[in-house]
């Protein structure tokens, strides 16, 4: 009895439980997704007047990117920049040679027919051009360095690392590292703001290291006008349809497209926390009648098997009043300590019962629970987990042992009337 009461409360405890744990989630999915869409509306402001140009696409267009690198890398000759810089309405071409090292690492996934080890690239080189006056005027290099210095016009033989790349080298500032069987200089560690793992070094070393001598894998080219972008990036499309080109119009269609995504995105969490609503009413109200009749059937019994006892407290003077008043008593003491085991098992089990009773905070709509291109796509925004666990708090236990209490007092109510209006001759001669 205690058990089937224990599992009641806990019912009643989890699911609010569930229901808040879902809302705190649509609440950090929300602000996640306003502060990503203005982090990009800024961002593309600030390049109204950059055109990038790549041999492999972006990430957010189409193609097959493979743990951070493209299974298929591919490069274009670095005379290109003459003919581009050649174009009316550019101001600059900045050149960049991005490979992935001959080194490999291990890597365990987890894919829908089970967990396999793949290999990828320990890390990309990045090759950027150290010219004073491109470095000083555009966000070539990364500004957030944690140690050292950055590289400056002239650095040869000089890397700049990512703070994930520390360990794997086993390297500090002003140590030697091995880049593709060359060695060069620590001079800097920068904090990375993704899992990609990069070094950073004069493009001549790049090229060289490499083996891609003459060779880049990428372009950004500047107009010396907004006016301009349109007509230079169709340029470069028609003379390079190699190359895939990214204009500012195509970051603001991009950004729109994400928007759109989020909406809907948001569109379907906010239906899959009112379904659940939805669902949690009518699983406390099928808790709270259970626990109410378990309590009733309880007291029913108890007065049915205490007959001769009423009788004999009767007879010694007790009131209608003070019967049932003890019986109504026993009640809520039931109804307490049900809500007490319901608190511990729920304390326990609250993530496990509002899973199981609850339909999960689903983001992309459908009731597959498996993960979406854009959850992968995006895994900054959405988190690993589309809602948090369960927890109970002060507020949830109180209310569940008032409750309980309350439940265990009506549930109690008729039986103990009931005991009330016994006569004491009939209750004395019940066998």
């Amino acid at each position: 009895m205690v058990v089937a009461l224990g599992f009641s409360v806990a019912i009643m405890l989890s699911i609010p439980a569930g229901i808040t744990a879902n809302q705190e989630s649509m609440q950090r999915i929300t602000e996640n997704f306003s502060n990503t869409i203005t982090t990009m509306q800024n961002e593309i402001n600030k390049t109204a007047t950059l055109i990038e140009c790549s041999t492999t696409p972006s990430q957010g267009m189409q193609g097959f990117r493979f743990g951070g690198f493209y299974a298929n890398e591919t490069f274009i000759d670095e005379t290109v920049m003459d003919v581009i810089r050649s174009i009316e309405g550019v101001k600059d071409v900045i050149p960049f040679l991005e490979k992935s090292s001959s080194e490999n690492i291990s890597e365990t996934i987890n894919t829908p027919f089970g967990s396999r080890t793949i290999y990828r690239p320990a890390y990309t080189i990045i090759g950027v051009c150290l010219n004073s006056s491109l470095t000083g005027n555009y966000s070539i290099l990364p500004t957030n360095i944690t140690a050292g210095e950055n590289l400056s016009e002239g650095d040869s033989g000089y890397v700049l690392l990512s703070s994930n790349l520390t360990a794997y080298f086993g390297a500090d500032i002003g140590d030697a590292v091995t880049v593709n069987g060359e060695s060069f200089t620590v001079k800097g560690i920068f904090e990375s703001t993704s899992q990609t793992r990069t070094v950073y070094m004069n493009i001549t070393d790049a090229q060289r290291v490499t083996g891609l001598t003459g060779k880049i894998s990428r372009l950004d080219v500047y107009v010396v006008d907004v006016s301009y972008a349109t007509q230079v990036a169709d340029t470069i499309r028609t003379t390079y349809p190699e190359l895939y080109v990214t204009s500012y119009q195509d970051r603001l269609e991009n950004l729109q497209n994400m928007q759109t995504m989020y909406s809907q995105t948001l569109n379907n969490a906010e239906s899959s926390i009112s379904q659940a609503q939805a669902t949690a009413t009518q699983l406390i109200v099928i808790a709270i009648a259970a626990t109410s009749l378990i309590v009733f059937f309880v007291m029913l019994y108890s007065v049915r098997e205490r007959t001769k006892e009423i009788g004999i407290l009767k007879a010694i003077g007790f009131s209608n009043w003070n019967v049932m008043s003890q019986f109504m008593l026993e009640g809520v003491l039931i109804g307490l300590i049900g809500g007490v085991a319901g608190v511990i098992i729920g304390t326990i089990a609250a993530p496990f019962l509002s899973a199981l009773l609850l339909p999960q905070l689903n983001l992309f709509g459908g009731t597959q629970r498996t993960q979406r291109p854009f959850q992968t796509t995006y895994p900054n925004i959405i988190g690993s987990q589309s809602s948090s666990a369960a927890t109970l708090n002060p507020q949830f236990i109180l209310l569940a042992l008032g409750v309980a209490a309350l439940l265990g007092a009506l549930g109690s109510l008729y039986p103990s009337w009931r005991a009330s209006r016994t006569s004491p001759m009939e209750a004395l001669r019940y066998e």
